[in-house]
């Protein structure tokens, strides 16, 4: 009788600490589980961070390049603006006379005409050569500001960038077709620039 309640005693120990055991073991697991939540919400957190912190600084990359892209832009049409305004400033100084020297080429024609005049009668020698020199004067005084008279002489190519035609005349050598046959009225350059074009005839 006492071997049998001994052998109850045991059993029930032994049920009893089986049922710690697992009633640990339980517990551990519901820990561990609790863990392993608790670890996979932390790094789901730190990944969205990670991804937020990478989205602003892509986000500011994006800023940056669009920020360096404007400032070439108007660095460029600033470049641009500064070399078209130093070209016009030296047009403009190259050609501050030209409304002056435009003026006085109608004089210099009738020089010309005058000292085509002259050299026609015979009796007009000495009063030709003081009206020479007049002439040559006026003449150096417009070429020291930049004027200069285009080549243009019978014979050569008609050029609409320097010759305006003013009339066509029929040629009997066929060569002369389309060229220029006569210079009514001489053309001038003032510093490279046409401020007068030559009046010419064409021949057909």
């Amino acid at each position: 009788m006492a071997k049998e309640e001994m052998d109850d005693k045991e059993l029930k120990s032994q049920e009893e600490q089986i049922r710690e055991e697992e009633k640990f073991a339980q517990e551990q697991t519901t820990e561990d589980f609790n863990e392993d939540q608790e670890t996979a919400a932390k790094k789901e957190e730190e990944t969205e961070e990670t991804e937020e912190e990478l989205s602003e600084v892509e986000k500011l990359q994006l800023e940056v390049a669009e920020a360096k892209d404007k400032y070439i832009r108007l660095y460029s049409e600033f470049d641009n603006f500064r070399r078209r305004n130093a070209k016009e400033r030296l047009e403009l100084v190259k050609t501050a006379s030209e409304d002056v020297i435009g003026d006085l080429l109608p004089v210099l024609d009738d020089f010309e005409r005058a000292e085509k005049a002259f050299k026609e009668k015979a009796d007009a020698e000495a009063l030709m050569e003081g009206f020479s020199l007049i002439k040559n004067k006026f003449e150096k005084v417009l070429i020291n500001k930049g004027l200069t008279a285009m080549e243009s002489k019978p014979g050569i190519e008609f050029d609409s960038e320097i010759h305006e035609a003013i009339t066509k005349i029929p040629v009997e050598d066929k060569k002369l077709s389309g060229k220029v046959v006569d210079v009514v009225e001489k053309g001038y350059f003032l510093n490279e620039k046409v401020i007068r074009y030559a009046k010419v005839v064409i021949g057909e």
